[in-house]
């Protein structure tokens, strides 16, 4: 590793640590100027390709999916942390999957899922958007199997 200070290669570890994510944190020190400096490692785990409806294809985005799930929570009472937990969900399952290349509609399929574990209200209006409702008609049958599905479970 290169020193910042002098592009010295005669550095050395002084400290590591971990973090909870599984990175790594080491302290390095310069043998020719003695400057100080860190260095972090972190896994670098790949997600696939997106392929949208019109078969384009680009690099999964966590902003633009917490953008999603956040716009679907405006004024509900879903936590930032809760958001996060699904992005993050949903991220992890992406970066596990075997697969190069995923439909757009697989992660719909998941924001959904969440969406309806999450809050009623998000999840209406997340469908609303992502799922082919052409009229009222549709969204009120949507909501009916919400609410179906949620008196079976005997919730409110």
């Amino acid at each position: 590793m290169r020193c910042p200070h002098c592009e010295s290669e005669n550095t050395r570890v002084i400290d590591t640590t971990h973090d909870a994510k599984g990175g790594i944190r080491r302290r390095r020190v310069c043998e020719d100027c003695d400057h100080r400096f860190s260095t972090y490692e972190r896994p670098v785990l790949s997600t696939p390709l997106i392929i949208k409806r019109d078969n384009t294809r680009e690099e999964f985005d966590k902003e633009k999916l917490l953008q999603g799930i956040r716009l679907a929570c405006t004024k509900r009472p879903v936590s930032a942390e809760q958001i996060e937990r699904l992005a993050g969900e949903i991220e992890a399952n992406l970066q596990h999957s075997t697969k190069l290349e995923v439909q757009s509609q697989f992660i719909g399929d998941m924001v959904i899922e969440g969406l309806r574990k999450l809050d009623d209200v998000a999840y209406i209006r997340f469908a609303s958007v992502y799922l082919p409702l052409g009229n009222l008609n549709a969204l009120r049958d949507e909501i009916d199997r919400l609410l179906e599905r949620k008196e079976r479970k005997g919730e409110k």
